[in-house]
């Protein structure tokens, strides 16, 4: 079967992306800026409605825990496309991380089990580069396969490993397996307990500020640290090294990068083979940090919101990050029954709708901003006519955001040039 693909532009000068054409880039100050914005609001709608669990230690340790698996998908996303390459199969490299970190875990130590959920993902980045890169099929494709593959390979497994008479007298099933030890966590000693104190007198904003700080100093898982240092690592490497200019040379015109002398399919080769070992981690996370265990359907699509989260932070690693907070923020709700909370919201997604149809009405954008006008509207009726929402909904909260924030945020990102698009070996010579 001849796979049909879109062929690389002919060559020009070769640029990389993150100038002219797309979202301005923030600076530090103003990321800073629209994190206390957000801090902000979120502090006057608890003031107004009484959810003291929106900005609390707890739902912001939560949070935290819920993004580092989306953050790691959507840094293994970001590796590949700025390669050029799509890779739709994160999900399934999530699902082998946490399959293979389990079955590791549980039998030895959990950072080993660590070790071998990135080479599970790393094997499935692996799959994927020989089908895109080598053979030329088309990448979304390649990775609806990978995901289809990885769901079979670890049911068919688990049923074989994790259902024998020692793993079912630890705790195994055909559909999970026995508990790993934990990785171990760190709370920073007398701050954590001073910023409890602050949090418990609900100040407007202090109180607030103290909640979060206090859920990023307790219990802090020390794979959370290492999360938090690949995506420092990842910025250094991509925008700060001879290597990574290469590297997203090949994302946005890989002709002309072979022109000058780079080897374009193995820039491919390693950014595919990263990012399934990023996103083996996340899976890793799900499974020895999250649970102890590998169940079946634990990455609950954690990959795709990833790949949203990387799109919203619009193929960078610091929008990423904020993306993944975000999605993780509202995963975290439905952890911890948030129905109050998510009612609470309501409020805040009613100003949000509202400020987007006077913005849109601002730019003559009338039919946008008469749908934002309506939907705003709906929203307060439904927020005024009701003290809480249903656990359907809070449970669909995660993929509800992901929709709102892709469709808000689509108009001007500025994804690399030739992602996606095939290249053949030869074609800059």
């Amino acid at each position: 079967m001849t796979v049909t693909a879109t062929s690389t532009p002919p060559p020009t000068a070769p640029k990389v992306s993150g100038g002219k054409g797309g979202r301005t880039r923030l600076s530090f100050p103003v990321i800073l800026l629209i994190i206390a914005g957000g801090l902000l609001a979120l502090s006057a709608v608890r003031a107004i409605t009484g959810a003291q669990d929106i900005t609390s230690a707890g739902q912001i340790s939560a949070a935290l825990a819920m993004a580092v698996p989306i953050g790691m998908a959507g840094l293994g996303g970001l590796w590949a496309e700025r390669a050029g390459v799509v890779n739709i199969g994160l999900e399934g490299m999530m699902i082998l991380g946490t399959f293979f970190g389990a079955w590791a875990g549980w039998q030895t130590d959990p950072w080993i089990g660590v070790l071998a959920g990135v080479l599970g993902g790393m094997a499935g980045g692996l799959l994927h580069a020989i089908a895109t890169v080598t053979f030329g099929v088309d990448h979304i494709i390649s990775g609806i396969a990978i995901n289809i593959l990885a769901v079979g390979f670890t049911t068919y497994f688990a049923k074989l490993w994790f259902n024998t008479e020692e793993a079912s007298a630890k705790g195994g099933s055909p559909k999970q397996s026995p508990p790993s030890e934990d990785i171990g966590t760190v709370t920073v000693p007398g701050v954590s307990d001073w910023l409890g104190d602050i949090e418990k007198h609900h100040w407007f904003f202090v109180s607030d500020l103290a909640g979060v700080l206090r859920g990023l100093m307790t219990n802090l898982s020390l794979l959370t640290i290492v999360a938090v240092a690949l995506f420092v690592l990842t910025f250094l490497v991509l925008w700060k090294t001879s290597f990574g200019l290469r590297l997203r040379s090949c994302g946005e015109n890989p002709i002309a990068a072979e022109s000058l002398g780079v080897n374009v399919y193995k820039y491919k080769y390693i950014a595919v083979i990263v990012s399934g070992g990023m996103a083996g981690l996340g899976g890793a996370f799900l499974a020895l940090v999250t649970s102890n265990i590998y169940n079946e359907g634990q990455t609950g699509g954690r990959g795709y919101i990833g790949l949203a989260a990387m799109i919203f932070g619009n193929w960078r690693p610091g929008g990423l990050a904020m993306g993944a907070g975000l999605f993780g923020f509202a995963d975290a709700l439905q952890l911890r029954n948030g129905g109050q909370s998510v009612h609470a919201l309501l409020l805040l997604l009613v100003v949000v709708l509202a400020g987007i149809a006077l913005w849109k009405l601002y730019r003559k954008s009338y039919l946008t901003a008469a749908i934002s006008g309506v939907l705003s509207l709906g929203v307060l009726v439904w927020y005024l006519g009701t003290d809480t929402v249903p656990n359907e909904f809070v449970t669909a909260t995660p993929y509800v955001v992901t929709l709102l924030v892709l469709s808000l945020s689509a108009q001007r990102l500025r994804m690399p040039k030739a992602d996606g698009m095939r290249y053949r070996k030869g074609q800059g010579k």
